[in-house]
């Protein structure tokens, strides 16, 4: 599903102009953006948890030249599906 898509889906289950959905949608999107860039945590209950999770630097090696490389800290989104989610998807469930 995309962005598109979802907007679409928003509108049509909550009767709503596509605009005002796009509205909703852009809102909740900037709130988790904001949340993960400051650090903090999102917990959706049924469905699942965000975090950032930080990776210490370490050597590498360039696979084309097999030079060694440094590769720098860094700090990635992650996702870890509910257990609620993970049943649905498991049996093949759909609430909609």
């Amino acid at each position: 599903m995309t962005k598109s898509e979802l907007i679409d889906a928003v509108a049509e289950r909550s009767q709503l102009p596509r605009r005002t959905a796009e509205e909703v949608v852009n809102l909740i999107f900037d709130g988790m953006r904001d949340a993960l860039c400051n650090g903090e945590r999102i917990e959706i209950r049924g469905f699942g948890t965000f975090k950032v999770r930080q990776y210490d630097g370490y050597t590498g090696r360039n696979p084309k030249t097999s030079t060694t490389i440094k590769v720098r800290p860094k700090v990635l989104p992650v996702f870890k599906v509910g257990k609620a989610l993970r049943e649905m998807v498991n049996n093949g469930e759909a609430d909609g």
